[in-house]
């Protein structure tokens, strides 16, 4: 089950990044748009787990939601969102795979442990398949917006990892919390902050935001399949892994980013590009073998207890 929730997790987040340019393109305000996004979904998430008495009001006014809400939404968002006004989704998801070299780092930090040979060397390849994927876009010559934006998106990055880290030991100190309710008050939290920074920055129109068609069902898409079920799922993987395995969807996600990008949307696309995906692919790999491996073990042992009950 793992592995098949990784699966589609990656599926969805490789989609979100076009669905969030094809929304900015629109007209859609960055900041707002980020907002109510994970402000909704966070709302409709939460209701439904009150409803289901699997979750207490209590739970939104515990300081760990608003810190996780900072990392992994508010600050990851507002800055990947604001950046796609200048950069492709293509490239947006690409910078986005420093995201689990990032916390390797993070934790090997905080623990004062050394990173083994296989990770290091998997964070390696996984950044050159990054670099090789950057490259094509680099020949091209490119305005200081461009620049800026890909240094936002790195810097969102550190949020996400920090963020990444830290909501494992709060999954730890809620463990009898459903991941579902922790990632609905988190995305409640980081929305809201999101919404606030809009009004001082943006001060949007909500009919302005969906007078476009394209910018409305991007909005629904990012709520109900982008923030709802995608990271749903992720919160679900760190509860049962570790913060570094779910987070390498962002290795993956370039791929299916960048052939959406080119076929739905124009983008280009290089053999240099399919190059580096295959060197992602790789990092993945020797980053995550010994946890694949075990993963793998377990898969056909739980089918044969399932079908002893």
């Amino acid at each position: 089950m793992v592995l098949f929730h990784y699966i589609v997790m990656c599926l969805i987040f490789g989609t979100t990044f076009l669905a969030i340019k094809i929304g900015i393109d629109a007209g859609a305000a960055p900041f707002f748009s980020a907002g109510i996004r994970f402000f909704l979904a966070g709302v409709l998430l939460f209701g439904w787990m009150v409803w289901k008495k699997k979750a207490s009001l209590s739970l939104l006014f515990r300081k760990e939601m608003l810190f996780t809400g900072i990392g992994l939404t508010f600050g990851t968002f507002a800055t990947l969102y604001w950046a796609e006004q200048y950069v492709s989704s293509g490239i947006a998801a690409v910078l986005s795979a420093t995201g689990p070299l990032m916390i390797l780092l993070i934790q090997s930090r905080l623990t004062r442990q050394r990173l083994s040979r296989l990770s290091l060397s998997g964070c390696l390849i996984g950044s050159l398949g990054v670099a090789l994927l950057v490259l094509p876009g680099l020949t091209i010559g490119y305005d200081k917006w461009w620049v800026l934006g890909c240094i936002v998106i790195l810097i969102g990055e550190l949020f996400y990892a920090s963020g990444a880290v830290y909501s494992r030991r709060v999954i730890e100190r809620f463990q009898h919390t459903s991941p579902i309710a922790l990632n609905a008050a988190q995305m409640l939290h980081g929305g809201l902050l999101l919404l606030i920074l809009s009004l001082f920055t943006e001060q949007p129109h909500i009919g302005s935001q969906v007078a476009d068609p394209r910018a409305l069902w991007s909005l629904l898409y990012l709520i109900v399949v982008g923030s709802m079920l995608g990271h749903t799922i992720f919160y679900w993987l760190v509860a049962k892994t570790n913060p570094v395995f779910p987070s390498t969807w962002l290795y993956i996600s370039p791929l299916i980013s960048l052939f959406l990008g080119a076929a739905l949307y124009q983008e280009q696309l290089s053999l240099l590009s399919l190059t580096g995906g295959i060197a992602i692919l790789a990092g993945i790999v020797l980053i995550n073998l010994k946890g694949l491996k075990k993963l793998i073990e377990k898969e056909p042992s739980a089918v044969r207890n399932a079908g002893h009950q």
